[in-house]
């Protein structure tokens, strides 16, 4: 007796499976923290001024099997005109995607940078606690919004079919 399947049915078929993320390994490539007015700048009366820079890198190594993520993170609190301190970090991970190639940038850049942030937050939160101030509690970062201020450019060259 014949099976008969529905579109549906063999759709789910046609999909990967197994997870569509799994993370190898995640690592701090680099970190470095600044109190250059040290030890005025921990004792501060007032507020400081901070400036966080965030950026995602993406690259696939030779074997295209293995991809590697960065997030990278730029702190810098101001007090007045004086340096209270410069944060600096760029954490990474090695994963595989089981993903369609059309969708692997956006995951690269979104998707992974979410599931590694808690991690970015709480190292951040712990460096400048151990240097002196207190913990800065760093906010969601929107990696969606990101991706597309950074992919803009390159997006809008291409018919709307295709962005």
């Amino acid at each position: 007796m014949a099976e008969n399947t529905t579109g549906a049915e063999s759709g789910a078929q046609q999909q990967p499976a197994g997870n569509p993320i799994t993370i190898h390994t995640q690592y701090i490539k680099d970190l470095s923290f600044e109190n250059p007015n040290a030890p005025e700048s921990v004792a501060l009366q007032q507020q400081p001024k901070i400036n966080i820079d965030v950026d995602v890198e993406a690259r696939t190594t030779q074997d295209q099997k293995l991809h590697e993520v960065t997030i990278k993170i730029n702190v810098k609190a101001d007090v007045g005109d004086k340096v209270a301190f410069i944060a600096e970090l760029q954490y990474g991970c090695v994963v595989t995607l089981n993903v369609a190639d059309e969708h692997r940038l956006p995951v690269l850049m979104i998707e992974v940078p979410r599931l590694l942030f808690p991690y970015v937050r709480k190292i951040i939160a712990d460096l400048t606690a151990d240097g002196g101030f207190p913990p800065l509690m760093m906010q969601q970062i929107d990696f969606a919004d990101l991706f597309r201020k950074k992919f803009a450019k390159q997006m809008e060259g291409q018919p709307a079919g295709n962005a």
